[in-house]
């Protein structure tokens, strides 16, 4: 355990800002309450940060990329920052695993893989930062052109709070890597790592001012950020409307952004799929970090000569499920908080009033704090595409199962939302395997698989209402960095 595990886990602490290399309060002096999912219980303080708060944070970060060294430094020493900021977190991965258990609900050992796949991040862009290059274009004679890709500038990162470490990294990693400077603002619900972080960044190297951290609600700090006119590029990771709203006050300033704005992910199962293989896959799509996932695997679709086998053995899995405190490591932990839980308790009566039959539900362990935000994993069958249950994001422990007749039925319902981020397809046909995967309407489509552990240099982003622009992998470092056009005139 590093030495900072009793400074951040510690009954009260008062967590602050990370601003141009210092640590600071709030300027209005206010402070939001930090409770852990599993039992309610306030442990810890945040800054109410306001307008002031990011006028500062982005006067530092401008400083940083107009005066400072980091811009114009070598590629290869940025990188060589972002790989020694890797080896701090790995340094200190029990702290960071506990810190954000604690502070989201989830269990330990999920808060122990975050931590693994934040490290490989920094890994990642720091090998990655000296490998994107510009091109020489074929043009008029007596001339030469070429491009350079150049970073925007300052971005702001707005991160939510379903995965805190591994959604800052994979912004910080690509932006940080192309040489702009950085202000996040993570969600009020889950802040601590973040901070931790920006300080581990300290430690790595990172010149003050290059990444800055400040905390607050949305509406105040969150607003302020993506509207401020030093900004040049916004990346957002949240609903729809959010998604809207910000990149309508970015728009104002003529600025682009990244957004990723959920899903309703179908996975397709045909008859001649291998059960054995799918099935634990299946339920734990749904179930990974309580179903409060982007692209959790919410919706099956299910051959009709296979509908009842693989209805059946879900629902045993579903039954033996059982959610409680992130620290007892059972299936799932709690959700993030009260309002959370009950969108899905209201999402789950209206699909039973509406008479879908529940298949299983699974339990909440009897030790479980009465005041943490559980909720019972459920299994829905044969669910009508026209509800909301098979439309819109539930981001909770909640499976709709869909019975399809062939190919183009199981296209058709697979594309049947206004989402289009992630997808999978289960099938031994090869020539099926590639086929649907052109069709499907998604970012990414898994075949006989559903997720790779992060997925770090895999793009990753959608279509439609899930969203624009593409994080991971190289992609990620295109949307963080302009190309800019030079051509000489040699005669």
């Amino acid at each position: 355990m590093g030495t900072h595990v009793s400074r951040t886990v510690a009954e009260g602490v008062a967590f602050m800002n990370l601003i141009d290399g210092r640590s600071v309060d709030a300027l209005s002096g206010r402070r939001i309450d930090v409770a852990c999912p599993s039992d309610g219980r306030v442990f810890a303080s945040i800054p109410a940060s306001a307008e002031a708060d990011v006028d500062a944070a982005v006067a530092a970060a401008r400083r940083a990329f107009e005066n400072g060294p980091w811009s114009r430094m070598a590629p290869a020493d940025r990188g060589r920052c972002l790989t020694r900021l890797g080896l701090l977190i790995e340094r200190n991965a029990e702290e960071l695993a506990a810190l954000e258990s604690r502070d989201t609900g989830k269990p330990v050992r999920q808060g122990r893989a975050d931590v693994t796949a934040t490290m490989r991040y920094y890994e990642f862009y720091g090998g990655a930062a000296d490998k994107i290059h510009g091109d020489t274009i074929p043009f008029l004679d007596g001339y030469t052109a070429m491009t350079l890709r150049e970073p925007h500038g300052v971005v702001a990162g707005i991160v939510p709070w379903n995965y805190p470490l591994q959604i800052l990294a994979r912004v910080a990693g690509a932006a940080l890597a192309m040489g702009n400077t950085l202000v996040v603002k993570p969600a009020e619900d889950a802040s601590l790592t973040a901070i931790r972080i920006a300080e581990l960044a300290l430690e790595a190297g990172f010149p003050a001012g290059v990444f800055n951290v400040l905390t607050g609600y949305g509406a105040e700090a969150g607003a302020a950020l993506s509207a401020h006119p030093d900004i040049d590029y916004v990346t957002f990771t949240g609903s729809p409307p959010t998604g809207a709203a910000i990149q309508a006050a970015a728009a104002r300033n003529n600025r682009g952004a990244t957004m990723e704005l959920g899903g309703k992910s179908p996975q397709i199962v045909f008859a001649d799929a291998d059960l054995d293989a799918a099935l634990p896959v299946l339920v734990n799509a749904i179930i990974q970090n309580g179903g409060q996932t982007c692209s959790a695997g919410s919706r099956i679709l299910i051959e009709r000569p296979a509908y009842d086998r693989v209805a059946t053995a879900l629902a045993e899995r579903f039954s033996a499920l059982v959610a409680g405190p992130h620290d007892a490591d059972l299936d799932l932990g709690a959700l993030i908080n009260a309002r959370q839980k009950d969108r899905v308790a209201g999402m789950v009566a209206a699909a039973e009033q509406a008479g879908v039959e529940v298949l299983a539900r699974g339990s909440v362990d009897h030790d479980a704090p009465k005041e943490g935000f559980y909720f019972a994993p459920v299994l829905f069958g044969a669910v009508d595409p026209a509800l909301e249950l098979a439309r819109e994001e539930v981001f909770g422990p909640v499976l709709a199962l869909f019975a399809f007749d062939d190919e183009a039925d199981a296209i058709r319902l697979a594309n049947a939302t206004d989402y289009g981020l992630v997808a999978g397809v289960w099938t031994r046909d090869g020539a099926r395997q590639h086929r649907v995967a052109k069709r499907v309407r998604a970012g990414q489509v898994f075949v006989n698989g559903y997720g790779a552990g992060g997925g770090i240099e895999l793009p990753f982003g959608g279509f439609r209402k899930s969203g624009h622009g593409r994080e991971k992998g190289f992609e990620a470092l295109y949307d963080m960095s302009a190309t800019k056009t030079v051509v000489f005139n040699h005669g």
